[in-house]
């Protein structure tokens, strides 16, 4: 077997037994890897319907056949976990030296049950495997845990850890690396922490099997060049994704205020312009050479690493105008360990709700100093930050039907940063996307404002789906970054070349599609067994965009049609094989080797 190792990692922590275990490689072939092989594990081995923060819960982190391999911006792992914000399938991609040592040290994937009784973290050095005293770490933030954990163990390691979110089980904690490396935004963190482990250490120094080195080694040098010679290079590593700032504004989906509106006047104090003026340095996740991460000073005279979703979402969103404090949230956020999208999507509820008068405390509009001290209580769960910790979803039930049109999350998972008033496209992204409302799966929205702008049809769907299956089937179980083509059109047939000389089998884009159509009809299946039920509503995007139109700028009066998203998701369900309902008829799960799912989900919903 070549670009696999064929081994999972298992480690149960309440019983402290530690097993290697041999998969078969028709799974590796069927799902590739990285998410692929998480939500096929989580399939075969979670009881349906568990608490999330049980110790019955798995978390897998993930790698796929080309991550930790030196290929553009492969420095990438997969954690995933049945999520405690959604109550689904949940995931996210983190970039982290870790990836490069799960790789050298033998391993495709580590699944962790049960639960310590006191904190650990987890050493892995090749073959050898600890679980670790982690007392002395415990209620550490994120960076001074790694800073700790490198003193001990040597910069030659790969670190995962999470800050005291993940200890308070904030529903939206996340799994930090190399201070400001973040993933897992549905929660991943509070899984981790719920296990009571506080860091895993992983060190590798194997040679990982591959197929063809030298035909690898060729495309490398190929893409890498190819990289460096776009067009457009040198403008993305000036400003990288802080760009769409203004972009946004231009185009009226920039979330402001609590997603009312999609421009916002003082867009440049936040802005990608100012950043570049700002910028003290640059980082980036391992084998990359269009490194994202932008540094600059932020108010508390320390460096914080920006991109364009925590800018967006902890500025505009709540309309904070001065890019320093912004920095600090941020960085302040990856501290403890939350994701800065769910974070300011929540902040921006509050503030809305305490404007309407449904909560007893006072929260302004861009309120710097209060926010930054509801941060760190929503980090430990805290007063009014207890609250916001539960994330939108669970405050707009509580608060009741007022708020619930204000809250701004499909699926219970935040929107991330692009209003979508007046991008139908968009807004079926994300009422489609996988893990509920993530741009990661397919942003649309870059080609919807080169097309007709507020159509409902046919074409938006087929790029829809084109592009969570090259976003969220190819990159995310490969696993390597979608950014070199997303921003820069490094040529995709790169990747099946890739996969081919990794592994020794033929690969092109069909079959990965293939792959890609099975893994999101299983991340759906999973949906529906964890709910007991679907229905499409659970694919509508948020209330408030469909009944709250846009007062200002361009598109001022401008929201969405209801039953023209109702047609095109009627549209997206035919082309996936899913029913009006957005179940998987038994059709498409037989063609997509799926059988074993058909006799689940025939008791609970009707199968057509």
């Amino acid at each position: 077997m070549y670009g696999w190792w064929g081994k999972v990692l298992r480690i149960d922590l309440s019983r402290r037994k530690i097993v290697v275990q041999q998969l078969d490689p028709s799974i590796y072939v069927n799902y590739i890897g990285g998410r692929g092989l998480a939500v096929k594990l989580l399939w075969d081995e979670l009881v349906p319907g568990i608490d999330p923060l049980s110790p019955y819960n798995k978390l897998i982190i993930a790698g796929g056949p080309l991550s930790g391999l030196p290929l553009p911006s492969s420095g990438k792992l997969v954690v995933a976990s049945k999520s405690p914000l959604t109550l689904g399938y949940g995931d996210g991609n983190i970039g982290t030296m870790a990836s490069v040592h799960l790789k050298k040290a033998g391993y495709d994937a580590i699944v962790i049950e049960g639960a310590a009784k006191k904190p650990v973290y987890i050493y892995i050095e090749n073959d050898k495997v600890e679980i670790r005293d982690a007392e002395d770490l415990w209620g550490r933030d994120t960076f001074s845990t790694e800073d700790k954990l490198v003193r001990e163990h040597g910069k030659n390691v790969g670190i995962l850890e999470i800050g005291p979110a993940g200890e308070h089980l904030v529903r939206y904690a996340t799994i930090v690396s190399m201070k400001g490396r973040s993933g897992g935004r549905p929660g991943i963190g509070a899984v981790m922490g719920s296990k009571k482990i506080k860091a895993i250490v992983i060190k590798g120094s194997l040679e990982p099997p591959l197929a063809d080195k030298n035909k690898l080694r060729e495309l490398s040098e190929e893409s890498y060049k190819e990289i460096l010679s776009k067009e457009n290079y040198d403008f993305w590593i000036r400003q990288g994704t802080m760009a769409t700032i203004v972009w946004s504004n231009e185009n009226s989906v920039l979330p402001t205020m609590n997603f009312r509106e999609g421009v916002w006047e003082y867009f440049e104090t936040i802005s990608g312009d100012l950043m570049e003026k700002l910028k003290v340095e640059r980082r980036g996740c391992p084998y990359c050479n269009m490194q994202c991460g932008n540094v600059i000073i932020d108010d508390m005279g320390e460096k914080s690493e920006l991109d364009y979703e925590n800018v967006a979402m902890l500025g505009s969103n709540i309309l904070l105008p001065d890019l320093r404090k912004v920095a600090e949230l941020n960085k302040l956020a990856d501290k403890l360990g939350i994701d800065t999208i769910s974070l300011g999507n929540s902040l921006g509820f509050i503030m809305e709700a305490s404007e309407k008068g449904l909560i007893r405390e006072k929260v302004e509009w861009g309120d710097y100093k209060e926010v930054r001290e509801l941060v760190k209580d929503t980090a430990y769960r805290r007063g009014l930050g207890a609250f916001i910790a539960e994330g939108v979803w669970r405050m707009s039930l509580s608060l009741g039907k007022e708020a619930m049109e204000f809250a701004i999350h499909v699926k219970g998972l935040e929107v991330s940063a692009y209003n979508c008033h007046a991008a139908p496209g968009m807004a079926l992204a994300f009422g489609t996307s996988p893990i509920g409302a993530h741009h990661k799966d397919a942003w649309l929205i870059g080609l919807e404002v080169k097309m007709d702008r507020f159509a409902y049809n046919r074409e938006k769907v087929e790029k829809l789906v084109f592009l969570q299956r090259v976003r969220g089937g190819m990159f995310e179980s490969l696993t390597t970054c979608r950014l070199p083509w997303v921003e820069l059109g490094l040529n995709l047939d790169y990747y099946p070349r890739m996969l081919t000389a990794a592994t020794g089998i033929e690969w092109n884009m069909d079959k990965i599609f293939e792959v890609a159509d099975r893994i999101y009809t299983l991340i759906r299946s999973f949906w529906i067994r964890e709910y007991q039920g679907w229905s499409r509503e659970m694919d509508y995007p948020p209330i408030r965009w469909f009944k709250h139109p846009l007062t200002k700028g361009p598109f001022a009066g401008k929201k969405l049609d209801i039953s023209k998203y109702n047609v095109m998701l009627d549209m997206y369900y035919e082309m996936r094989g899913w029913d009006k309902n957005g179940v998987p008829t038994k059709e498409t799960l037989k063609k997509l080797g799926l059988e074993y799912v058909i006799s689940v989900l025939e008791k609970i919903v009707e199968l057509r």
